[in-house]
Formats: structure tokens, sequence, C-alpha cells
């Protein structure tokens, strides 16, 4: 009786159902999906960008018409012109935005009322490099640094080195980025004279060229704002790799490499940190996308001439369409290293596409 029970018991069950293979296509559906949500991010980002400033109050126009009548008489022609030249065309909004657009495809972000009659590509060309030389480095050396501590940190949590190293990353993190620039810039600058407190270069002798006297004049200026930021950064980068480094060492596959009797260097780098290390590469990816941003708060407190001094500038003098542009380059730079990101963490874990 029983077995006849379990013979219609089991000839009524439905047969497992397989899973899928997920190979190629998944990869493919992976990235496609991604593809749309950037380009759809990339549209709100320069509609937003578009919007926010005309919904502002002030006018980039007025200030430049009320400046040149200070010193020459204006006609009705300039002023209409003036109005024109920075989105006072009277035209209706949906106008000035396929307009706006059209400007973006051709690479024109119009004319800078801060270093007027300067084209805002051309200012922004001139403060990009500074930033790219200066945060790319640091950043760079910053996650280096702070990667390896953290794997030596993690080695042995609480102990040893974790136990200087963590508080004292937490420590430093917890200070306010603006005090430290400045107390940095008082006494290594001010007081023992190591570094020079402001500019990107010696600007009363020397003037931009590849040269022997040039070179080693930014080196020189670049050090102490390098320093700050790599100083206020690699606490984040240690604390980090230092957490993923305990969760990892605790894994599996870790023990079962102890267990083969493989050597604990081995074991640190091969399997525990070379998985821990991922999630570090992706934020390393994202903090790239900022780069172009600059460090604005280092560069303010050092008046050094990258992209974040000239938001600054552009903000303290109403420049709406330096900002504009300097909105719209970090946004985008931002999405294309988010995008990067994704598309190697998807292809270094495929874990990332099983919600496909």
């Amino acid at each position: 009786m029983t077995s006849s029970v379990e013979v219609v018991d089991s000839a009524a069950a439905p047969p497992p159902r397989a899973k899928p293979v997920r190979g190629r296509g998944s990869s493919w559906r992976y990235f496609a999906r991604r593809i749309r949500f950037y380009l759809v991010a990339t549209w709100v980002a320069i509609t937003l960008n578009f919007f926010i400033p005309r919904l502002m109050p002030g006018d980039p126009a007025g200030a430049i018409i009320e400046n040149l009548r200070r010193t020459q008489a204006v006609s009705a022609e300039q002023v209409r012109a003036i109005q024109r030249l920075f989105g006072g065309s009277g035209d209706p909004l949906w106008q000035q935005y396929f307009g706006y657009l059209k400007q973006l495809a051709q690479g024109d972000f119009g004319i800078s009322t801060a270093f007027y009659p300067t084209p805002v590509s051309q200012v922004i060309g001139s403060g990009i490099w500074w930033t790219l030389g200066l945060v790319g480095t640091t950043t760079i050396l910053a996650f280096a640094l702070g990667t390896g501590l953290g794997i030596l940190a993690g080695r042995k949590p609480g102990k040893g080195f974790d136990a200087i190293a963590a508080p004292l990353s937490t420590f430093i993190g917890a200070l306010p980025f603006f005090a430290v620039a400045q107390l940095l810039q008082l006494f290594l600058a001010g007081k023992l004279g190591w570094f020079p407190d402001i500019h990107g270069y010696d600007v009363d002798n020397l003037v931009p060229a590849f040269d022997i006297y040039f070179i080693p004049s930014v080196i020189h200026h670049a050090l102490l704002p390098a320093f700050t930021i790599i100083a206020g950064s690699i606490g984040g980068w240690l604390l980090g790799m230092r957490n993923m480094m305990i969760t990892t060492i605790s894994e599996d596959y870790v023990l079962l490499a102890e267990a083969k009797g493989l050597s604990p260097r081995r074991v640190m780098t091969q399997y525990a940190a070379r998985n821990a290390i991922l999630p570090s590469v992706t934020g390393l990816a994202v903090s790239l996308g900022f780069v172009v941003g600059g460090s604005l708060l280092a560069e303010v407190v050092f008046a050094y001439p990258g992209v974040g001094y000239l938001f600054y500038q552009s903000v303290t003098s109403v420049d709406y369409q330096l900002m504009q542009a300097l909105f719209l380059i970090i946004s985008l730079s931002v999405l294309a290293a988010n995008f990067i990101a994704d598309s190697v963490y998807g292809l270094i874990d495929p874990r990332a596409r099983e919600d496909v």
C-alpha cells in the first residue's frame, strides 16, 4: 500500500526545472541594460543642467552690460547681442533647450562672465590639466597606500599594526578637511617655510613653459596640496580594505588554502586580498570620475588653479555659464566612471549579472 502511494506521488510530481545556462547572452543583456540606464541618466543630467541655472535668480547678461556701461556707451544692438550670447534671447524655453543641445554638440559652452570675453571651454581647458595632475595622482597614490596598509591591518584584527592604524585612521577621517588643510598651510608653509602656501607655480617669476625652471616649480607647489589630499583620504581606503579582509579571511576557500599548508603570505595575497579588493576597485573607478571635479576645498585653500578653484570663482562671481559647464562635465565624468566600474565588476564577478 505504501509503495503504491509512493509510486503515484512520484509519477504525479513534475520534473525539476533545469536551471538556465547563463553565458554570453546574459552578459550582453547585462551590458545592454546598463547602457540604457546610463544613457537616460546622461539625458537627465543634461536637462537638469539646462533648467537649474535658468530657474536661479540673477542675470549674467545684465552684469556684463552694467560693467560695460561704466567705461563706455552701450547701444541697444550691443545689449541684444549680449543677451542672446548669455541665453536671454526671449525665445520659448523649449527653443532655448534645443538650441542648448545644439551648442553642446558643437562643444560651445558660451562666454565666461568672470573671464570675459574668454570662452568657457578655454577657461576650463586651462584648469583641467592642473586638476588631473594633482587630484588624479593623489587619488591613485591614496588608493595604493590605503589598500596596502588595509591588507596589513586586516591580517590580524585588533593586534599589532591594526591596533594603531584603525583608530588613527578613524581619528584623521573625523577631522574637518578644510581645517586640516589650513593648519598644514600655516605650519609647513607659514612657520617652517618648507612649501609655497598658494598658487600652482611661482607666478611672480615664471611663465608656464615646459622647461627646467617651470616644471620643478609646479612640483614644489603641488607637494603640500597633494600631501593634504592624501592625508585626508587614505584612512577611508585603509578602513574599507581592512574590513573586507576581516570578512574574507573567514571564508571557506581561505581556510582551505591554510589547511593545505600554503604560506601565510600567499594565502593573504592570492586568496584573501585578491577577492577583498574588488569593492575597493569599484570605489577607485568612482573616485576617478570625481577627479575631473577636483578637490574643491584643497584647491580653494591653496589657490591652486584647477577645476575646483574655477568652480569656486564661478560661484563667487555669479558666472552661470562657467558654473553650468563645470556641473555638466563633472556629472558626465562621474556617470562614465560609474559605467566603467559596473562593466568591470560585471566581467570580474558573474554574480553581478545574476538578476538579468
